[in-house]
């Protein structure tokens, strides 16, 4: 079942696309958090999400917000992937135990193997203050996130 607004948000241990541990109680009390779950590194509309994340990503930071892109490629795939997209914010590996903290927030699909397009706006606090779930292939409107953000 999937994470519904006022929910604590479940903490998670993950690597980014460098190796670096990444918890997500590590922002509690510093920064709000917008945790994106996307299935597939280099796939067209997962690839044309991120970039337009990395596009806008000062109206991210201005509002105190730390933007984590988790997908269920490995840490290596996300390397790559960052690094041709120049990708600057961390892509978070939920590869092993597979779909973990995808699971944990009610976006993994058991039948394709992958997250599906679940975005999580957490508080400071880490309680989930918006969210939304879109299908595989229907991408996100990330003016909708600036704007649940303006609301915190």
């Amino acid at each position: 079942m999937t994470l519904q607004v006022g929910d604590k948000a479940p903490d998670f241990e993950l690597k980014d696309n460098h190796g670096a541990t990444v918890r997500l109680s590590d922002f509690r009390g510093r920064k709000n958090v917008v945790l994106l779950f996307y299935p597939f590194a280099f796939t067209g509309v997962c690839t044309g999400e991120l970039c337009e994340l990395r596009d806008n990503l000062p109206q991210f930071s201005d509002r105190d917000t730390q933007v984590l892109a988790v997908s269920n490629d490995s840490i290596h795939t996300l390397r790559v992937f960052a690094e041709q997209e120049g990708l600057e914010y961390p892509l978070l590996s939920d590869f092993w135990p597979h779909g973990n903290v995808s699971r944990a927030y009610g976006v993994f699909d058991e039948d394709k193997g992958c997250a599906v397009r679940g975005t999580f706006i957490i508080d400071q606090e880490g309680v989930v203050r918006w969210t939304v779930v879109n299908g595989l292939p229907d991408a996100r409107d990330l003016t909708e996130y600036v704007k649940a953000l303006d609301t915190l």
